[in-house]
C-alpha cells in the first residue's frame, strides 16, 4: 500500500530530517496530474508528496458539481488506487486553506478521515494545510491549536503558516505584502513551537522571502538564513528534540544552491506547482502550433482526429510534469532514497 500509513509518514519525515533532504510537495488538479506525479516519484525511486488546493479540488468536481472538498476526496480515492501499482511511498496532503474555509473544507476531509479509520480504512489524507498567516500570531495559533487537536485524534500532520508567502497563488494574492511580513522572526518560530509541540506533530511553513509564482532571476529575496536562526532559537531554548519539519513554499525558479541550502536547516517538504503547470501546458502548446492544420477543421477541411484527440497530447503533458518534477526530486536530493518496503 504505497500510500503511507501514519507511521510511515512520520518514518518518511524523519528520515528526510536526517538525511538532509526534502520531498517535492506538487499540486493536482486531475486524473493526468495525478499520473504524472506518481509516474514522476517512480522514476526517480523517490518518496513524496501529492496535494490538492481548494482550487484544485474544485476544478476536479467539474463544472456543475463545483465542490473542492468533492473533488479532493475523489482525487485522493484515485491515489489510493493507482498508487498501489508503485514501489515507492506517497503522502496525501491538502494546500492552503484559509481561517473562513475551515468549516467548508479542512473539517469535512478531516471527519471523512475519521469516518474511514471507523470502517477500519487507512487515513484518506495523512496531512492538512492551515494558512492562518493573514491572522495576527495569537489568533493564528489559537486556531492551529484546535486543529492540530482533531488532526492529531485521527493520526494527521498538519502543516501551519507564520509569515506570509508573497505572490499569488490559486486565487489568493499576497501581492501588496508589505516586506517584513514576508520573514518569520526567531520569536515567532519559538512562539509557534510552544504553542503546538505539546499538542501533536505538524509541519512548519515559516516564510523567508518566498514568494509563489515565477519570476526572474534576482527579483525574490530569499534569505534562508532566517530558517537558521529560527530553529536555532528554539533549539536553544528546548533542545534538539525541538527541530522544525520545516517547508518551503514558493520553490519554483529558485536557484539551486538556494534550495540545498534550506535542507540544512530542516526543510523536508518543498510545494512544486508553478513550474509544474508549466510544463504541463508547454507540450500541449507545441503541439498545437506543430499540428494547427490538424486539431482545426481549417478551410473547410476534416483536420486530423489522432491530433485533437486530448489523449494525443494530453500524454504529453503528464510525461513533461513526470520529468520537471523529476528534476526537483534531484534538486532536493530525495531521488533514490525510497524507504518503501523498510517501514
Amino acid at each position: 500500500m504505497p500510500i503511507a500509513t501514519p507511521a510511515q509518514y512520520a518514518a518518511m519525515l524523519d528520515t528526510a530530517q536526517k538525511g538532509d533532504y526534502a520531498y517535492p510537495a506538487i499540486n493536482i488538479s486531475s486524473l493526468v496530474t495525478l499520473n504524472a506525479a506518481l509516474k514522476g516519484f517512480a522514476d526517480k525511486k523517490s518518496d513524496g508528496i501529492i496535494q490538492v488546493s481548494i482550487g484544485g479540488g474544485k476544478f476536479a468536481s467539474g463544472l456543475h458539481v463545483g465542490s473542492s472538498v468533492e473533488g479532493a476526496i475523489v482525487l485522493a480515492e484515485a491515489a489510493h488506487r493507482l498508487a498501489e501499482k508503485y514501489d515507492v511511498l506517497i503522502a496525501l496532503h491538502t494546500d492552503h486553506c484559509q481561517p473562513d474555509k475551515v468549516d467548508g473544507f479542512l473539517k469535512p476531509l478531516i471527519a471523512e478521515t475519521a469516518k474511514r479509520r471507523a470502517e477500519g480504512k487507512g487515513n484518506l489524507f495523512q496531512s492538512h494545510m492551515l494558512d492562518a498567516s493573514e491572522l495576527p500570531l495569537d489568533e493564528n495559533m489559537k486556531l492551529s491549536k484546535e486543529l492540530l487537536k482533531l488532526c492529531a485524534e485521527n493520526e494527521i500532520i498538519l502543516e501551519v503558516e507564520a509569515g506570509v508567502v508573497g505572490g499569488e497563488e490559486d486565487g489568493i494574492d499576497n501581492s501588496d505584502q508589505p516586506a517584513e511580513k514576508l520573514y518569520t522572526s526567531p520569536e515567532d518560530m519559538v512562539q509557534v513551537h510552544e504553542s503546538l509541540s505539546p499538542i501533536g506533530r505538524y509541519m512548519f511553513a515559516a516564510t523567508f522571502g518566498n514568494v509563489h509564482g515565477s519570476y526572474k532571476p534576482g527579483h525574490v529575496k530569499l534569505r534562508p538564513s532566517i530558517l537558521k536562526e529560527g530553529q536555532d532559537a528554539v533549539i536553544a531554548k528546548y533542545g534538539e528534540e525541538a527541530r522544525f519539519d520545516l517547508v518551503f513554499h514558493g520553490g519554483s525558479g529558485t536557484p539551486t544552491e538556494q534550495i540545498r541550502e534550506t535542507l540544512s536547516y530542516g526543510v523536508v517538504k518543498m510545494n512544486i506547482d508553478t513550474d509544474t503547470q508549466y510544463a504541463f501546458t508547454r507540450p500541449i502548446a507545441d503541439h498545437m502550433f506543430k499540428h494547427y492544420d490538424g486539431v482545426l477543421k481549417i478551410d473547410g477541411e476534416i483536420g486530423s482526429k489522432k491530433m485533437y484527440d486530448p489523449r494525443s497530447y494530453l500524454k504529453a503533458a503528464e510525461q513533461g510534469v513526470a520529468t520537471r518534477l523529476g528534476a526537483a526530486c534531484d534538486d532536493l536530493l530525495s531521488t533514490g532514497k525510497s524507504i518503501f518496503g523498510t517501514v
